[in-house]
């Protein structure tokens, strides 16, 4: 996915699956990066797969969203394989054992959290006391390899823990620590943080290792606004619009439109895009950096934020106060790419997209999206109905923010179910598959499907529904129905319409 006016070269149809290893079978309440992602791994070659999707692998916080970590580096300590740990000694058959009974279809976070916590403090407490000299020194260069980012959040994390996991801003001891690298009192929790950072990412970067070892790339997740209550803000103030202490004064979101007459408040707050340029945007080339070592291409969220920003007024309840704010989106990645190199991204461009958000991406050489689920319902000139695609997009059946292609299907009044049926000179009746025949056809050089349409589940696989409180980022697949996936027909319909490395059409 390089720039356009860098390679006039064909590029390689593709095509692959979404599943965010939370979603993953694992024995402790949730996916992680144990023997249930190798299996899924497995399960995506047999597949005929060429990529896995992710969503962002961050610390979450309040509502258990990947998109509101409490870093934009960090990885995920509940998606740490415990089965691993006992496998170093760092702990015991009897305290995995020990395990709450634990639902298999879905996440109940707060026990989850809870179980793993404690865990991963017993297992820091034994590498302490019994880590080996090699291990100790693979923690000290994981430690230089993360120089960027990783003291900032350790010590972000210990504080919170000893505010009791209160909000940066109500903190007693303000911002004055900030740059204090050894906080009195707090040294051993930093130590864990660093740790438990250390113990993420190796085995992620094992995993990601297996997976590319198997001609299967990773796509990341990057989430263009930040939370609030993260290392990120806490540490970098001088970055967003924030008071002298610390409250936001303006925060994003998106206008009202025909979905929502007051618009979307989000209530990120919203860079500082002039300190930024006269940083040459450090910021955000680490982060990118760290980012294009732990995946192989990177979906950037709300691409349409890099040409303007929805700024609204702090204190506001809705986001019809709100205005267009521009920002720096092609000098920015013009200076990205004069210090990373060409950046295989996938702008996610979904919504109203003006022809200066266009131009953006296609100056970049950047694929859009296109959701199959949009193109129904409307006429023959949807820009989501396949006829209409160009050759640099990404296809999606659906997104972590739709419903199912079956529970879209189902929920879908009359007139859509009508275009589905005529368009694809189908009966709706295999609608998933319908849909997933469409997007690998289609002339969009990567397609993506979610596991659950594979699997043709229902709405009570939704992954999130976006504008409810709670009750997202639950879903898991269990082991018996990834097995029951039908992954022959998957490599077939692969080979058949060029999606495969090896050109057969078995």
């Amino acid at each position: 996915m390089k720039h356009a006016h860098t390679s006039h070269a064909p590029k390689p149809r593709a095509c692959g699956i979404l599943a965010h290893v939370s979603s993953l079978p694992g024995p402790y309440g949730i996916g992680d990066l144990g023997d249930g992602a190798y299996a899924f791994v497995d399960f995506l070659e047999a597949a005929g797969q060429m990529v896995w999707q992710i969503m962002p692998l961050g610390p979450t916080g309040y509502g258990d969203s990947p998109y509101a970590a409490f870093s934009a580096f960090a990885g995920n300590p509940y998606l740490i394989s415990l089965d691993e740990l006992a496998a170093l000694h760092w702990l015991s058959r009897q305290d995995l054992d020990a395990a709450p009974a634990f639902p298999r279809d879905r996440v109940d976070y707060g026990p989850v959290i809870e179980f793993h916590v404690a865990m991963l403090r017993k297992a820091h407490e034994a590498f302490v006391r019994h880590g080996t000299p090699d291990q100790r020194r693979a923690l000290n260069a994981f430690v230089k390899r993360a120089h960027a980012w990783l003291p900032d959040f350790a010590r972000f994390m210990a504080f919170k823990g000893a505010h009791h996991g209160a909000i940066w801003n109500a903190w007693s001891t303000g911002k004055e620590h900030v740059t204090c690298a050894r906080p009195p009192g707090l040294q051993d929790e930093i130590a864990f943080h660093t740790f438990v950072q250390w113990v993420f990412f190796t085995q992620w970067f094992e995993l990601k290792s297996y997976a590319n070892d198997k001609g299967i790339r990773i796509i990341g997740d990057a989430p263009i606004f930040v939370a609030y209550d993260s290392a990120d803000v806490w540490a970098h103030a001088r970055l967003f619009h924030l008071d002298g202490k610390g409250a936001m004064t303006a925060v994003s979101g998106v206008p009202p439109d025909f979905f929502s007459e007051t618009g979307q408040l989000w209530g990120n707050p919203l860079y500082r895009w002039d300190v930024l340029r006269r940083e040459n945007y450090e910021w955000w080339i680490e982060r990118l950096r760290w980012l294009l070592k732990t995946v192989d291409i990177v979906r950037i969220d709300h691409f349409r934020g890099f040409e303007a920003c929805w700024q609204v007024p702090a204190g506001e309840q809705t986001a019809v106060n709100g205005a267009w704010v521009k920002v720096p989106g092609l000098s920015f990645f013009k200076s990205v790419r004069e210090q990373l190199g060409d950046l295989p991204v996938i702008a996610e461009d979904l919504g109203v997209i003006t022809p200066e958000v266009d131009a953006i991406r296609d100056a970049c050489g950047f694929p859009g999206m296109k959701v199959l689920q949009f193109g129904f319902g409307g006429d023959a000139s949807s820009v989501y109905l396949p006829h209409n695609y160009a050759p640099n997009t990404v296809v999606y059946t659906g997104t972590h923010d739709n419903d199912t292609a079956r529970g879209w299907y189902a929920s879908a009044d009359e007139k859509v179910r009508d275009h589905v049926r005529r368009y694809f000179g189908r009966d709706g009746s295999d609608i998933h598959w319908d849909l997933i025949r469409a997007a690998l056809a289609s002339v969009s050089r990567m397609a993506v499907v979610p596991i659950q349409d594979v699997l043709g589940l229902g709405s009570e696989a939704r992954m999130n529904f976006p504008g409810k409180a709670s009750g997202n980022w639950q879903w898991r697949v269990t082991g018996e129905q990834l097995a029951s996936a039908d992954a022959a027909r998957l490599r077939a319909l692969a080979g058949l319409y060029g999606r495969r490395t090896d050109g057969t059409m078995e």
